[in-house]
Formats: structure tokens, C-alpha cells, sequence
């Protein structure tokens, strides 16, 4: 019986790893993945490529904040078997687009497994993330540490000289560079224990 899956967990914690790996099990039983991730994240140096940072990655369709899920799964499926959509970059869903997913699993039998961060640099769920804690049949964690060796489950958004930022766009693509992932009790130290503002 086909479900929805939702795997989350912090940056860095080896989400897109997990992804691939499930492609290749795919593949290795001569079954069909579809993979799909966002439009705009080019981390991997080119848009449409999943990668993983230990050097793996995989080419995938891309999806925009209009892009219908369950139309493009019906437009894929009409020239291609596919035996689960797997969709990398879940937070940045919005609300409709996983009801989409939801769509895919009921009424095309069709499992998905979405990946992505649960919460922003401000504590803050990100919309994708709400609604695939609400309408997932599954949820995973998926576990990284803190520099203190405690469950990471925060992550701080840095500035040019390496200080916690509390305001700003929720969605700023960025690698190491700009985020780290922190246990609670390190993300409070981080951010001076001030509680984080919205932004625009």
C-alpha cells in the first residue's frame, strides 16, 4: 500500500544521501524512482541535480513554487513506469503542493518519500514541512549532532563574520558556509537567547 513519507531533519544531516540511496535500491531491484527537487537550488553547481555531499548526486526534475505535483507525476507516468516519487528540497513546498503528494499516494498508488529541513534559522516550521507533519503517513527523523554531541534539531543562519542571524527571508539557499546545525539548547546560546523575529 502506497504512503507518504516524510524525512527531516536539520542541515547536514545526510537527507539527500538518503535519497540516492533509496534511488539506487530502486534501481538495484530494476524498479523506477522519479526524483524530483527545487528549481531555484543550484548548490550543487547546476539547476535539476540532487547531490549529496560526499560526492553522489543524480540528475532531477524540477518543481516551482506553481508547479502542479500530481500533474507532473500523471505527465511522467504517461511515458515512464514509476514506482515512487522521491522529492528532495520538501521544505519549500507549499501547503497545496504536498495535499498534491498526498493526491499522488491516494490516487495513483504511487509512495512518496519527501525529504527536507523541519524548522528555519528562526525556529520557525517552514510551510512545506508543517503540512508534511500534518498529512504524512510516515515520519522519520533523520538524526545529526550538535558540536556537544546532542541531537541537532536547530540550525543558525550566519552572516559574513560568522554571527547568528535572527531576521531575514525564510528561503536563502546556502551550504556550510552560511548554516550549522545546533541542539537546542546551542541554537538559544547562538542567537543570545533573544527570541527570533519573522521576517519578510
Amino acid at each position: 500500500m502506497a504512503k507518504l513519507f516524510f524525512h527531516y531533519s536539520t542541515m547536514n544531516a545526510g537527507k539527500s544521501t538518503l535519497l540516492l540511496q533509496a534511488a539506487y535500491n530502486y534501481r538495484e531491484r530494476g524498479m523506477h524512482a522519479h526524483l524530483m527537487t527545487a528549481a531555484f537550488d543550484d548548490r550543487a553547481g547546476r539547476i535539476g541535480t540532487i547531490a549529496s555531499r560526499i560526492g553522489i548526486e543524480a540528475p532531477a526534475e524540477t518543481y516551482g513554487p506553481d508547479t502542479d505535483l500530481f500533474a507532473a507525476m500523471q505527465r511522467h507516468r504517461d511515458g515512464h513506469p514509476c514506482d515512487c516519487l522521491l522529492v528532495d528540497e520538501a521544505q519549500w513546498l507549499s501547503r497545496d503542493q504536498v495535499w498534491q503528494l498526498a493526491r499522488i499516494v491516494d490516487d495513483l498508488a504511487v509512495p512518496v518519500m519527501a525529504y527536507g529541513l523541519r524548522v528555519d534559522f528562526r525556529g520557525e516550521l517552514f510551510p512545506g514541512s508543517a503540512a508534511l507533519l500534518a498529512l504524512a503517513d510516515v515520519l522519520r527523523e533523520v538524526r545529526t549532532v550538535c558540536h556537544c554531541g546532542r541531537n541537532a534539531t536547530m540550525v543558525v543562519r550566519r552572516d559574513a563574520d560568522g554571527r547568528a542571524v535572527t531576521e531575514g527571508p525564510q528561503v536563502e539557499v546556502g551550504g556550510d558556509d552560511r548554516y550549522v546545525s545546533l541542539c537546542r539548547r546551542h541554537f538559544r546560546e547562538a542567537i543570545g537567547d533573544r527570541e527570533p523575529r519573522g521576517g519578510d
